[in-house]
């Protein structure tokens, strides 16, 4: 079903894994008319999202789609604080995003791993910057690398691993620092169609009973509904919400077969009716600067 216009403001369905999202809770994630300019080489500006409004709640899973290079990523660096809003706020927890806040953690598309670190080196990087003993930074480590499937593989280096044991370094090493927020900008795209699936299913059973918010950026609808709580459709750039859509499969799930449900289907006919027109138009404009 959709909210036509509406910002992501409830809870998805609750499940025994995770605590359940309370709209009278102080949301997680609040963008209010949230616009950001760039400068571009030429000295000319760049919006790249414009009056942007949206409210995800504790422990809720949304995931962002819309065409490429509309702005999404964009979204994620404003919450994250790698960027400032040019016009309007951005509220992690209540609180105006004043920098890079250890509340969050972001999932990258590309690894973001120390190549000449082992796998349980680069896990301990993060407690360790943040001030943590040693032996308490290795054992919380460990514990993340036994949850992934990786303690077999502490003593590797990252260029000794497959890509999928890659993004579950990355995911250790994501939650090992007991995030708040989790920000994902397409962390699976590289991997192939089974690893991928393997990944969210794995993703889904480290997020349950965490109670953290995710906001998953991807250009794949099937994923997006498969995770998600709900789903956001940005508009062709500069981006905004269009529309927001309720995901009311239940949970537990399991990717693969989620993906057989009559509902799933049902569900991303109505979602690709309003993203497939912002890709439409995205299209059309880059035809048009083709000519």
């Amino acid at each position: 079903m959709s909210e036509q216009g509406k910002p992501v403001t409830g809870g998805g369905t609750s499940t025994p894994e995770r605590p359940a999202a309370s709209s009278a809770a102080v949301p997680a994630i609040e963008l209010t008319n949230a616009t950001k300019r760039f400068r571009t080489p030429s000295g000319a500006l760049h919006t790249a999202v414009r009056d942007l409004d949206l409210t995800v709640a504790q422990g809720e899973f949304v995931a962002v789609v819309g065409p490429t290079g509309c702005g999404k990523s964009t979204t994620l660096t404003l919450v994250s604080g790698l960027e400032e809003p040019t016009e309007g706020e951005v509220r992690v927890q209540g609180r105006p995003v004043a920098g890079i806040s250890d509340q969050v953690g972001f999932v990258f598309q590309q690894d973001a791993v120390f190549p000449w670190r082992t796998v349980l080196s680069n896990v301990m990087a993060g407690p360790r910057f943040r001030g943590v003993p040693v032996a308490e930074a290795r054992e919380r480590a460990r514990d993340w690398l036994a949850r992934v499937g990786l303690a077999a593989f502490e003593d590797r280096y990252p260029h000794q691993l497959s890509g999928g044991m890659r993004k579950r370094v990355a995911l250790a090493q994501t939650f090992v620092n007991d995030p708040k927020i989790l920000l994902m900008d397409e962390p699976f795209s590289a991997l192939d169609v089974q690893t991928r699936a393997l990944m969210s299913d794995q993703l889904l059973d480290l997020w349950a009973g965490t109670g953290s918010s995710v906001v998953f950026v991807t250009h794949d609808l099937d994923e997006a509904i498969a995770l998600a709580d709900r789903v956001v459709v940005m508009t062709a750039g500069p981006a905004t919400v269009k529309e927001v859509f309720t995901v009311d499969l239940p949970r537990p799930r399991t990717v693969e077969a989620v993906r057989l449900e009559p509902r799933f289907i049902e569900i991303y006919r109505e979602i690709w009716a309003s993203l497939g027109e912002e890709v439409r138009i995205t299209r059309e404009r880059g035809a048009g600067n083709a000519a």
